[in-house]
């Protein structure tokens, strides 16, 4: 599933291509994806102007003029191409140029945005676990999806007091506290492996026994690993690709996710895998405690 650097990745790419684009219709190829699409969705959209886009969590966040909200999560396989015509060539590098008579006519593509100057903007899930749900922009933060999320990683909120408040007295391990997007709002299973190896802590390890002064190296760690990892486009495992197709770099640098029985960078002994709560981590047992 694609964690926040691939969805700040996709947002940051759509940017240039939605942001003061009129949608003059949007075609449904099917009733819903993970869930039904609301009623009147594409005659609820059409004749919007997009004002803007934002990120919350794994979430994108397509605001429109009228005070309404386009809330899109990808689920694990979804994506968004641009197909324009030729001669629009202001959306920087985040676009296909479709030759005459292409179209979005593949199995898997189930939503077209057809936008101002031809543009059009296609969605496509073959696992269908993605969604998309329209709401009233003043009220985001009550959205069911939105209202019990944390903290954003990479905002001000988050520090090392904070998170020593919300462990205090946690018996659980600390893969599970970090994953737990009540308290940090987009951490994935791969940057959590990441963020745990560079701060030498264990995923096993209790979250309340973690002090102060490795909490703050955690956060440190969190925002350097995410930033990076954004200025990569993200990380490419199976299926994630940006808006103009081009696959993510950062998993080129992965230290421990994925490299099992491998040498640790630091130590040289090999990295261990273990199954927490249904989901691989990767750690080493000699250099995380």
């Amino acid at each position: 599933m694609p964690e926040l650097p691939e969805v700040e990745t996709v947002k940051r790419g759509l940017e240039p291509v939605l942001r003061g684009r009129l949608i003059e219709r949007v075609e449904l190829r099917r009733a819903g994806l993970r869930f039904a699409f609301p009623k009147g969705f594409a005659t609820r959209l059409a004749g919007l102007r997009v004002a803007g886009l934002s990120r919350r969590a794994k979430y994108i966040l397509v605001e429109l003029d009228g005070g309404q909200s386009l809330l899109v999560h990808l689920g694990m396989t979804g994506r968004f191409t641009v197909l324009t015509p030729k001669g629009v060539d202001n959306l920087g590098a985040f676009y296909f140029e479709a030759a005459a008579g292409q179209g979005a006519d593949g199995p898997h593509d189930h939503v077209v945005f057809h936008l101002s100057e031809g543009i059009r903007l296609v969605y496509s899930d073959p696992r269908r676990f993605g969604m998309m749900d329209l709401l009233v922009t003043a009220e985001a933060s009550e959205h069911k999806l939105l209202k019990d999320l944390g903290v954003e990683p990479l905002g001000n909120e988050l520090s090392a007091s904070y998170l020593s408040a919300k462990f205090k007295g946690k018996s659980a391990p600390m893969k599970a506290a970090l994953l737990d997007q009540r308290i940090i709002a987009g951490l994935g299973n791969i940057y959590v492996c990441e963020v745990l190896f560079r701060s030498r802590i264990s995923p096993k390890r209790k979250a309340g026994s973690v002090k102060l002064l490795q909490l703050e190296e955690l956060v440190r760690h969190i925002r350097d690993i995410l930033n990076d990892a954004i200025s990569a486009g993200g990380s490419t495992l199976q299926d994630f690709q940006s808006t103009n197709g081009e696959q993510g770099s950062y998993q080129q640098r992965f230290q421990v996710y994925d490299r099992e029985g491998e040498p640790c960078v630091t130590c040289g002994k090999p990295i261990k895998r273990m199954v927490q709560s249904g989901r691989s981590s990767f750690y080493c047992g000699t250099c995380q405690r």
